[in-house]
């Protein structure tokens, strides 16, 4: 049940074995391997250094929708655009879809990959059935939840490329309808908010998130799916998706414009770049209006340094506080209070998680077994009148999340010593990882490139 000609398995085979003999044959040189993609979604700098390049662009294709099975088999560099676009078509999404159209399928896995689905079905690595790894010495292993290569099959998330590249994914599908019904509710306290977050994923919905606006203004969103639907809002252009939080109680979109209701303004960072001006937006267009382009304005302004610049010449010190935080449930208020209290970002995006291997763990993001968690996302810029030392704020909420047991994805800046991380993220896991899959130290180790940027 092919989305793809009959043949694309075997042409998936002739790239693989391409990929996999550049990979070997660069594999006496010194400098360490990285991909060579069209799209990252990583928000941390790198130092400049020498690096083996490797073209991994042609794997991205989806090689076979089968709706019998409730699976998808799909290359890693390909995008959850194409991917979701190629599932829909047959009736079915991936079990999670995370909110950004060019996050790849490799970069979900290796990274860590949420939606408003991870309630039930828990980070996208929690929705894998077996992936293919090329190894940093160009070898290629199937790692599946209970073959010889098991260790891998958890030890990827979170890994970063450090013990290889995913190739291809098994990944689960959802059934889907036509449209999806949106309910939202306001709350004016954070444990009344955190509670009806709690219900919601207890409740028949399909999807449920909700967002922070302010201390006293907070929005849970069950979503459901629905065959019909008496309207559709289009939040692709003109109108904008968070606003409409607090301005209806019920919507209705689309299945597709639901699961990208986040990307055509980036959540709501698309105000940083005045995307959110009625002139600017039609400036821009429709087909603008999404996380690749102001991705590209965040590199470029990245390596200028205009933001920087033009706050110092207003006596203020930014700091970019970029963080995706999983916290568990029952200390979520908690952590709530310390961001409004010390980081003073808003608004906060809030994504239940259920981890779906139960009593299995994934050594390198060991969320605590049995325990409930709540992604808190929240990405601006932080200024002060007083200058702090490099990476300020960000350690505050490192300390902060690891008082409350939490864990912080790796995909932004990172200030952790070597002995925080090691606890954080099972060094001695990691270690027997890296002995088995990358023996020669071909690919960087996790700590030199989360934390000191390599």
């Amino acid at each position: 049940m092919s989305v793809v000609a009959g043949d694309e398995l075997a042409r998936h085979r002739a790239r693989v074995a391409g990929i996999a003999a550049s990979a070997s044959a660069a594999g006496g040189e010194r400098a360490p391997l990285r991909l060579s993609k069209r799209t990252s979604n990583l928000f941390r700098e790198r130092a400049r250094a020498e690096r083996r390049r490797l073209d991994v662009t042609s794997l991205d294709h989806v090689i076979e929708v089968d709706v019998a099975r409730g699976v998808v088999d799909v290359e890693g560099m390909t995008t959850y655009e194409t991917l979701v676009d190629a599932t829909l078509a047959r009736g079915v999404m991936p079990a999670v879809v995370p909110q950004l159209k060019t996050i790849t399928v490799g970069g979900a896995i290796a990274g860590v990959g949420i939606e408003a689905t991870s309630f039930r079905h828990g980070l996208v690595h929690d929705t894998m059935q077996a992936i293919d790894v090329l190894l940093p010495d160009g070898g290629v292993v199937e790692c599946t939840a209970d073959n010889a290569h098991r260790d891998l099959f958890f030890g990827m998330p979170n890994s970063y490329g450090t013990l290889g590249y995913v190739l291809r994914a098994r990944l689960a599908t959802l059934p889907v309808k036509a449209f999806v019904e949106v309910r939202h509710r306001g709350h004016a306290d954070a444990r009344a908010f955190l509670a009806d977050l709690r219900e919601a994923c207890a409740s028949d919905a399909d999807f449920v998130d909700g967002v922070v606006f302010a201390r006293d203004r907070m929005v849970v969103s069950r979503g459901r799916f629905a065959d019909a639907a008496p309207w559709q809002s289009d939040y692709t252009y003109e109108h904008i998706y968070y606003r409409s939080l607090t301005q209806r109680d019920v919507d209705y979109l689309t299945t597709r414009d639901y699961l990208w209701r986040w990307d055509t303004d980036w959540f709501w960072c698309s105000k940083n770049l005045l995307a959110q001006n009625p002139l600017v937006r039609r400036l821009l267009g429709r087909t603008r209006l999404n996380s690749r382009t102001y991705t590209s304005i965040m590199r470029w302004n990245a390596r200028l340094g205009l933001t920087r610049k033009l706050s110092r010449l207003r006596g203020r010190h930014p700091e970019s506080v970029i963080q995706d935080i999983d916290i568990p449930f029952d200390r979520a208020a908690d952590f709530l209070e310390f961001l409004l209290r010390d980081i003073g970002i808003l608004p906060i995006w809030t994504c239940p998680i259920r981890a779906a291997h139960q009593g299995e763990r994934f050594a390198l993001y060991p969320l605590a077994p049995g325990v409930a968690y709540v992604n808190c996302g929240f990405w601006d810029v932080v200024e002060s009148a007083v200058a702090h030392p490099p990476g300020h704020f960000n350690r505050l909420v490192e300390a902060e999340t690891l008082r409350l047991a939490g864990i912080k994805s790796l995909y932004s800046e990172s200030y952790f010593t070597r002995e925080s991380f090691d606890r954080a993220y099972s060094r001695a896991d990691y270690a027997a990882l890296k002995a088995r899959y990358d023996p020669h130290q071909r690919a960087l180790d996790l700590y030199d490139k989360c934390v000191l940027r390599g």
